[in-house]
């Protein structure tokens, strides 16, 4: 299985954000953002493995500005690391000012998908190769953020998680 680069991953969709998808506000309501996150990064993750992907789950998101009614949504996901059958994906979500065009970094998560095949058993992925210096950081990320979360799920002893155990010791 030849590796890939988190490039060959890279997805991004546009749309609108229209009446029936706002709060009282007029802003987009958070779980419509996420549905939005979800499918772009399953785009992303069937782009790297070209299997079945699920959401196994939602890591990561930060809700730091609000998405306007009319806005133009724009999320890009890619994959940051592969493991043995999962993978991670970052995203961005940006918004678009309607007047001047101005994009403007509304929102961002990760998300961890499974590879599976038409009975639902995971199947193996191929690894990525970071390129750029940004990449790198992330795939490095991946692997303690994977281990955070096994051992806040029980799944993983803190003895165990040696990328963890590195940040503290000198």
């Amino acid at each position: 299985m030849e590796a890939k680069s988190p490039s060959q991953s890279f997805t991004t969709v546009t749309d609108m954000v229209l009446p029936s998808e706002t709060n009282p506000l007029n802003n987009l309501f958070g779980g419509e953002l996420l549905a939005r996150m979800d499918r772009a990064a399953s785009i992303a993750a069937r782009r790297h493995s070209r299997r079945i992907v699920v959401t196994a789950s939602v890591n990561h998101v930060a809700f730091n500005r609000m998405v306007p009614l009319g806005s133009v949504v724009t999320i890009e996901a890619k994959v940051t690391r592969a493991f043995k059958t999962s993978m991670e994906v970052h995203m961005n979500v940006w918004i678009e000012d309607r007047e001047s065009g101005e994009k403007t970094k509304a929102n961002e998560g990760l998300y961890t998908f499974v590879a599976v095949d038409e009975t639902g058993r995971p199947v193996q992925i191929p690894e990525i190769v970071p390129e750029t210096d940004d990449e790198k950081l992330q795939f490095a990320g991946a692997l303690r953020r994977k281990q955070l979360s096994l051992v806040l799920a029980g799944k993983m002893k803190a003895k165990d998680a040696t990328e963890l155990k590195a940040l503290f010791e000198d």
